[in-house]
C-alpha cells in the first residue's frame, strides 16, 4: 500500500463522525477523572483513575498522530491554530503524576478540557469569532475608558465630599461607575448624592445610557457581524469537507464518462482563440458546461455505491 493511500485512510479515519465523537467521548471522562480527584476518594479509586489517565494520555497522543499523519506535512499541521493548541496540550499530560511535579501535572491536565473545543466546529466559530472581534471591540474599549473617566472626574469633583471611599479620587470613582454599569447597588449610591444634590440623578441615568445600553449594544452587534461572516465559512467548509469525503474519482471512471453535448465544442473554440481574451458570455457557458459535467460525475459516483 502505497504511502498516498495510508494517509487517504488516515484522512477518513480523522474527519469521520464516529472518530471524532469518541474523541469528544474521552474528553467529558478526561474531564470528570479531574473533578474526581478534588474529592477524597478510598485508595483504590485513586489507583483506578491514575490507569484511567494514563490511557487517555495514550490515546490522545495516539489521535494527534494520526491526524499529524493525515495531514499534508509539518507545516500543513502546524499553520492550524487549533493543531498548535492541542499539541501543547498532549505534550503537557506527559508529564508524570508522580514526584514533585503531581501538581503541575494536575494543573495542565485541567486543560485538556479545552480541548473540546477545537473537537466541536460550533465552538471553534465561536472562539475564531470572539478573536476576530477583539480587534474591533478594541475601540469600543477605548471610547468607553474615554467616557468613564470623563464621568470618573466629575463625579470625582461633585460627590468626594459626600462619600470620599467611593468618589475619594479619578480612580476610585471610575471602580464605581463600573458597579454602577453593572447595577450592583448603584440606586443606594444615587440616593445618597440625591440627598445632597437632587439633580444628580441625571449624572447616573446619562452614564448608564451611555454605557449599558449603547456601547454594550455595539459589542454586541460587533460579534454577531464577525458571528455570521465565521458561520458563512463555517458553511462552506463544511461543504468542501462533504465534496472531499465523496471520495476521488479513479481515471478509468472519468475517462468512462462521456462529456457533455457542447462541451467539446466549447473548449475547442477556446482552444482556437486561446490568443483572444474570451467574452463573458463565453466563459459563463463553459462554467455552465463543467458544471453538468461534475453532476454527471457526482451521479456515477453514486450509482455505483448502491448496491
Amino acid at each position: 500500500m502505497s504511502v498516498t493511500a495510508i494517509q487517504n485512510k488516515l484522512k477518513i479515519i480523522d474527519q469521520s463522525k464516529a472518530f471524532q465523537g469518541f474523541v469528544i467521548f474521552v474528553i467529558v471522562v478526561s474531564a470528570l477523572s479531574i473533578g474526581a480527584h478534588t474529592y477524597h476518594l478510598p485508595p483504590w479509586l485513586e489507583k483506578s483513575l491514575l490507569v484511567l489517565d494514563i490511557g487517555i494520555t495514550v490515546f490522545f497522543l495516539f489521535e494527534l498522530i494520526i491526524r499529524y499523519l493525515a495531514s499534508d506535512g509539518p507545516k500543513s499541521f502546524f499553520s492550524k491554530g487549533w493543531n498548535i493548541f492541542d499539541t501543547v496540550i498532549v505534550i503537557g499530560s506527559l508529564i508524570p503524576l508522580g514526584g514533585s511535579t503531581v501538581l503541575l501535572a494536575r494543573l495542565l491536565r485541567i486543560f485538556r478540557v479545552l480541548r473540546l473545543v477545537s473537537m466541536v466546529p460550533e465552538l471553534r466559530m465561536l472562539i475564531n469569532a470572539l478573536f476576530k472581534a477583539i480587534p474591533r471591540m478594541g475601540y469600543i474599549v477605548l471610547l468607553m475608558f474615554v467616557i468613564f473617566y470623563i464621568y470618573g472626574a466629575v463625579g470625582s469633583m461633585l460627590f468626594g465630599h459626600i462619600n470620599a471611599f467611593l468618589w475619594g479620587d479619578v480612580s476610585i470613582a471610575m471602580l464605581t461607575l463600573f458597579r454602577i454599569s453593572t447595577f450592583e447597588s448603584w440606586t443606594s449610591i444615587m440616593y445618597e448624592t440625591m440627598a445632597v444634590y437632587p439633580l444628580s440623578w441625571m449624572f447616573y441615568l446619562s452614564f448608564i445610557f451611555l454605557t449599558t445600553f449603547t456601547f454594550l449594544n455595539m459589542m454586541v452587534g460587533t460579534v454577531l457581524d464577525v458571528m455570521s461572516e465565521e458561520s458563512r465559512l463555517m458553511s462552506e467548509a463544511k461543504l468542501q469537507l462533504a465534496i472531499e469525503q465523496q471520495g476521488i474519482l479513479t481515471t478509468e471512471n472519468v475517462g468512462s464518462i462521456t462529456a457533455p453535448n457542447g462541451l467539446e465544442q466549447t473548449s475547442e473554440r477556446v482552444a482556437d482563440n486561446e490568443n483572444r481574451p474570451a467574452t463573458a458570455a463565453e466563459i459563463k457557458q463553459l462554467h455552465a458546461k463543467i458544471d453538468q459535467l461534475t453532476a454527471l460525475l457526482l451521479q456515477q459516483q453514486n450509482t455505483q455505491r448502491q448496491p
